[in-house]
């Protein structure tokens, strides 16, 4: 009842941190080449996103509890693992190239003389976090798929 209880945290919490980065990666197209003044403009609407941020951390702790509960289990440990290691990395990106981004400009409230150095950095380092998102999510959906085939009791067929 624990791992299943884990594969349900881990999968609601990695879902719900995809959806803000897959809205980073799908607009990234349109912002990457605004003017300054547009470019901070449309940062405006990220207004309050630090709170979905609270999400991934109980995310990476129930992916690395659900991967530690699987460590008997080979197909769903690996899978698992992956999922686990995909949100951490979600993380060292984040910390790495995203923060220090919202440092300099003030979470985007300003524009310093670097920002076209700056916006490359976050929009990029957006995409690889959403990527590494959808990555830990059909991870730990294969998982799911491979713990439950492991624990179905097989038929015995038997012929003449």
């Amino acid at each position: 009842m624990l791992v299943k209880a884990f594969y349900f945290l881990a999968l609601f919490l990695a879902s719900l941190a995809l959806g803000p980065a897959l809205a980073h990666l799908f607009e990234w197209p349109n912002k990457i080449n605004l003017s300054r003044a547009d470019y901070l403009t449309v940062q405006q609407i990220y207004r309050g996103w630090a709170l979905l941020g609270i999400v991934i951390f109980p995310a990476v702790i129930s992916a690395l509890v659900l991967t530690l509960l699987l460590r008997k289990e080979w197909r769903p440990f690996v899978f698992s693992l992956i999922g686990f290691l995909s949100l951490a990395g979600t993380q060292v990106v984040f910390w790495t190239y995203t923060f220090p981004a919202n440092q300099a400009t003030n979470s985007w409230t300003i524009l310093p003389d670097n920002w076209e150095q700056l916006r490359p950095q976050w929009e990029y380092s957006h995409a690889t976090s959403a990527v590494l998102n959808v990555i830990a999510v059909a991870a730990l959906i294969l998982s799911l798929l491979a713990y439950k085939a492991a624990s179905t009791p097989r038929l015995l067929v038997v012929t003449r």
